[in-house]
């Protein structure tokens, strides 16, 4: 079923395809029916920064970024949902076209540009919701504030979805906002990081809950810049962190249509430098803090080789829009079949 809905949807631009399935599949998830069309994935719990979760495959931000279909992604069989990229205030994004399917080689280019109805229209959506599951609010800068600035950005996301969220995410790894990477590296990461601590720390004794925070990066770095970001995480003490968001590198994609786009590029060609991305970070952190792992991942095995890699949890994006739920199923078999459960 879900082969003929993709070829019909892939007759209609890349973005009004998503718009499109967007709508569809909150409106299945208002009347119930998603979770009557899907198997739903074997059970595999697990427990990560102290949060249980249904199974560790989630949803990746960046498909429902306003918080339009959180019950119809959750009834699709996903262990956790992560909506957003949200920015403090509306923005239309980058002009169109922003957004190329690269059906050869299971990719997609994106240069969105943080595109949403600000933060206040999701946590409108937020608590419009019937899901009880483990929420992610993905929170980002508006492209108008200064770099120097970003930092007033995220603390009023964070302000704002703090007791709405089960974790936070902080999305410095967008390729799509200008100066947004640079937040990356050196003194400028530790001086967000330790703003945001100070925050959450501020924000947990306020509302007598503490929100996980994970950090998303680049595949981007090179080793020694990945290792000094894990030390930065270690130092300040966040909760997680996810690898890996998009890639500006177009290995695998070279002489394609739509190749030379501008944007972040993901689905299958992001796969090895995400993974390794996710070695390199385990290497440093040794189990000190709990690595995602996103990128790549078009089938089941693929979900267990992040985990192999020393991932606690996977999420998909570019793979779920070319295989549809049944990527959500094999990806929970074959972590289960890996791990002998």
């Amino acid at each position: 079923m879900y082969d003929l809905a993709r070829a019909l949807l892939f007759k209609l631009s890349p973005e009004t395809s998503h718009e499109l399935s967007i709508d569809l599949i909150g409106a299945g998830g208002r009347l119930g029916l998603n979770k009557l069309l899907c198997r739903a994935p074997a059970s595999l719990p697990v427990t990560v920064m102290g949060l249980e979760f249904a199974n560790p495959v989630g949803l990746a931000a960046g498909l429902d970024k306003n918080g339009d279909a959180i019950d119809g992604f959750a009834q699709l069989g996903f262990g956790f949902v992560e909506i957003g990229t949200v920015t403090p205030r509306p923005q239309p994004g980058n002009p169109k076209p922003r957004l190329f399917r690269l059906p050869e080689a299971t990719a997609v280019i994106n240069r969105m540009g943080f595109n949403n109805l600000g933060v206040d229209h999701l946590l409108e959506r937020v608590k419009a919701t019937h899901y009880r599951g483990v929420l992610g609010i993905n929170i980002g800068k508006n492209f108008d504030t200064p770099v120097e600035r970003a930092v007033d950005d995220y603390l009023i996301c964070l302000d704002k979805v703090y007791a709405h969220a089960s974790y936070v995410t902080v999305n410095v790894s967008s390729p799509n906002t200008p100066g947004l990477r640079s937040l990356q590296f050196g003194d400028s990461l530790k001086q967000l990081l330790a703003a945001l601590r100070q925050r959450q720390e501020q924000l947990t004794a306020a509302h007598g809950k503490h929100v996980p925070l994970a950090i998303k990066i680049a595949p981007d770095m090179t080793d020694e810049e990945t290792v000094e970001v894990a030390r930065a995480l270690l130092e300040t003490g966040m909760d997680a962190v996810i690898a890996t968001n998009t890639t500006l590198g177009r290995e695998g994609v070279e002489g394609l249509p739509f190749g030379n786009e501008a944007g972040g590029l993901s689905g299958a060609p992001v796969r090895e430098k995400s993974t390794h991305t996710v070695a390199v970070l385990a290497g440093e952190l040794a189990g000190r803090l709990p690595i995602i792992a996103a990128g790549g991942i078009t089938e089941g095995r693929h979900a267990a080789e992040k985990i192999a890699a020393g991932a606690s949890l996977v999420q998909v994006y570019s793979g779920f829009i070319y295989k549809g739920p049944a990527l959500i199923r094999e990806s929970v078999d074959a972590i289960a079949s890996a791990s002998g459960k």
